[in-house]
């Protein structure tokens, strides 16, 4: 896993709180953190992303990570205020600081900020790879969660990134 990132976006205490809920939360949280013991017994990073806007404003409870990740003081932690985790962010920086070229995607929404950061990272050149069913999203007005995180699953697939 040289040379290698788990990047974890905005898995926040208030995502949860809009309509339904984000999708299958229980599931993700518990696929992330499996994700975040594979990684840290190769000793590779781990970058959490955390959003800032007026719904998710710095370090209130909202802002907050979900209390049952299994984040730690030597994890790498990144704010934003837009959905690509790259904009006017230290990441690029940090990866390049760290000769990571190979990433990981999981987290929220699945729509939003994982599609445009994935997005971003592969036209960057990253290889990027994740594991099926770690986005989750928020139903809408036109679509369930459920599509949605399909849908940009089938978009993403050997395009995008590799599924592992």
């Amino acid at each position: 896993m040289k040379n290698k990132a788990l990047i974890i976006i905005d898995l926040q205490k208030g995502l949860n709180s809009f309509g339904t809920g984000l999708f299958q939360l229980p599931e993700v949280l518990n696929g992330v953190n499996q994700r975040i013991i594979e990684y840290r017994k190769h000793d590779s990073p781990i970058i959490f992303i955390q959003h800032e806007d007026e719904d998710l404003v710095f370090n209130t409870d909202n802002w907050q990570l979900f209390d049952e990740l299994d984040d730690r003081d030597t994890d790498f932690y990144i704010g934003k205020t837009h959905a690509n985790a790259f904009y006017q962010t230290s990441l690029k920086e940090l990866l390049d600081k760290l000769s990571i070229t190979d990433l990981e995607f999981c987290g929220a929404q699945t729509e939003y900020c994982v599609d445009t950061t994935i997005r971003m990272a592969h036209g960057l050149g990253y290889t990027c790879s994740m594991k099926s069913g770690l986005s989750t999203t928020l139903s809408n007005d036109l679509l369930g969660a459920k599509t949605i995180i399909s849908h940009h699953e089938n978009l993403w697939d050997q395009r995008f990134l590799t599924f592992i």
